[in-house]
C-alpha cells in the first residue's frame, strides 16, 4: 500500500495543472456550452412536439 502511494505522488508531480485563468475560461466554455446545447435540444422538442400535434389534431 504505501509503495502504491509513493507512485500515486510521483505521478500527481508529473502532471501538468491548469492556471486558474485556464481553468475559469474552461469552466465558462463547458457551461456557455451546456446552455446552448440545452437551447437546441430543447428548441428541437418543441417543433417536435408542434409538428406532432398538428399531425394528431387533423
Amino acid at each position: 500500500m504505501a509503495n502504491f502511494l509513493v507512485e500515486v505522488k510521483n505521478e500527481l508531480s508529473k502532471v501538468v495543472w491548469p492556471s486558474r485563468a485556464e481553468t475559469i475560461r474552461y469552466t465558462l466554455t463547458v457551461i456557455v456550452f451546456s446552455v446552448v446545447v440545452a437551447f437546441v435540444l430543447g428548441a428541437f422538442d418543441y417543433l417536435l412536439l408542434k409538428i406532432f400535434e398538428s399531425i394528431v389534431n387533423r
